[in-house]
């Protein structure tokens, strides 16, 4: 059973380009890397030669002739004469390349070859991606993979293009839902937030209509991440990187959700807990929201590099690393419980994150004022307010109304709510938060033509 994913339609475009250049794909583990590269190579290819360098150690002997495309391919024909090289119609898939990063040093012999397409792709990318980078410069194109998002889960579910041209409309008209659709997405997408998007947990849920068995998947990956950090981090890093990576959960329960190098571990002192979330949001295993130092523009340098708060990459795997009692209300109830807050934040900083977007929020000291996340548009700044039910944006109204911020003029808000639009706040339901690239793109505010 395949699922249909983004990365798709990219590979095959790729094809289509004239002097296609080797693809990196880069991507945390399980998110489906592997199989789709195979999927789309049964379609376009007559050879497929593929070497992962974790179960077959013996190919990583193939440059001991050096890095030219001729010496390599003579040497995997060596190790198996069966591979058929014919060019123009073989792609050559280098996988798990993290375990053997000197195969980068090939992509610019093979680029200027030009006989043969070529694939990299591998878990962990991210930590020792400058090895990589400097081997092969200007050669590659990179392509960042994630588990699926909400989009991919309503493919997977057999809802197609027409559902997400119409959830679209709706928010391009700002035309409240239907009943029947509001009740239907909501309860589809509360589901995709406790399984979250990786592959084999998304099947198993398809294949059996019930959530039976996805959480031992994830508790498998979460396992699967921690020996890799004991594997790709050195020293006296890997127990602090696990500990960071133990302690998000129960962080975001915290009302405030700033991350606390103080509680991690007993005398933990930030100087030597620096670099470990990024070392983590390298690996793909979680995802950043830096603090800014005010709301204004410009967004990229505009923030504290040590005051920030971290979210997994993946709600479904957050979700399995709460205590057995909220799994219990979760699966049986859907009943988000004391984790309400950090699940929605979590979902829509994944969305975000999925859409190309990285991750701000802004906390005045000395203040209730909070905004959990910001983005913009040509020239403002706009601020995402994340509401665990419903209620009142407090934090939006006032950014929004004070001229302390302005290049703030209106901003919107995620919630339970049907669409709507008062006082400068634009009313989105949560699941629409997958296509807010795509409404930005035809979207100007009236607020804007404001003086």
């Amino acid at each position: 059973m395949y699922l249909k994913r983004k990365i798709d339609k990219f590979l095959s475009e790729w094809k289509e380009t004239q002097d296609r250049k080797p693809l990196i794909i880069k991507g945390c583990r399980q998110v489906g890397k592997t199989e789709s590269v195979l999927h789309f190579a049964a379609e376009h290819y007559e050879s497929i030669i593929e070497i992962n360098f974790v179960r077959d150690e013996k190919y990583k002997g193939i440059i001991s002739d050096g890095y030219e495309a001729s010496s390599i391919i003579k040497n995997i024909s060596l190790i198996d004469p069966s591979k058929r090289f014919i060019p123009g119609k073989t792609l050559i898939f280098f996988d798990e390349i993290t375990a053997f990063p000197e195969i980068a040093t090939s992509l610019k012999f093979f680029a200027i070859d030009g006989q043969f397409d070529v694939i990299c792709s591998g878990s962990m990318l991210g930590v020792n991606y400058k090895k990589i980078e400097s081997n092969s410069v200007g050669y590659k194109k990179d392509y960042n993979m994630y588990s699926m998002d909400f989009e991919e889960f309503l493919w997977a579910k057999g809802y197609g293009e027409n559902n997400i041209t119409d959830i679209l409309s709706h928010m391009q008209n700002l035309k409240p839902f239907g009943e029947l659709e509001m009740s239907v997405y909501h309860s589809l997408f509360l589901d995709f937030s406790i399984l979250g998007g990786m592959p084999a947990v998304v099947k198993e849920y398809i294949q059996k209509n019930t959530f039976e068995g996805s959480l031992d998947i994830q508790r498998q990956l979460i396992s699967d991440y921690r020996e890799d950090i004991r594997k790709y981090a050195e020293g006296v890093d890997q127990t602090r990187i696990i500990n960071v990576f133990n302690r998000i959960a129960p962080q975001l329960a915290r009302e405030n959700k700033k991350f606390q190098i103080s509680k991690v571990a007993p005398g933990a002192r930030f100087r030597d807990y620096r670099g470990c979330a990024e070392w983590l949001a390298d690996a793909g295993m979680i995802n950043v929201c830096y603090c800014m130092e005010f709301p204004e523009l410009p967004l990229g340098g505009n923030y504290d590099p040590d005051i920030f708060k971290l979210y997994f990459a993946d709600t479904g795997l957050l979700v399995s690393m709460l205590d057995d009692e909220s799994q219990e209300d979760l699966r049986a109830n859907k009943n988000l419980g004391v984790y309400k807050g950090a699940l929605y934040e979590n979902m829509i900083g994944e969305a975000l994150v999925k859409q190309g977007y990285k991750l701000y929020y802004y906390r005045r000291d000395n203040s209730t004022l909070e905004e959990d996340f910001f983005i913009r548009s040509a020239s403002s700044l706009i601020p995402l307010e994340v509401k665990a039910r419903s209620g009142k944006a407090k934090s939006l109204s006032t950014l929004i109304k004070s001229d302390r911020y302005p290049d703030i003029s209106y901003g919107f808000k995620l919630s339970y709510n049907n669409i709507g639009h008062d006082a400068g706040i634009y009313t989105f339901p949560y699941f629409c938060t997958f296509l807010i690239k795509r409404f930005m793109n035809e979207f100007y505010a009236e607020e804007e033509n404001m003086p």
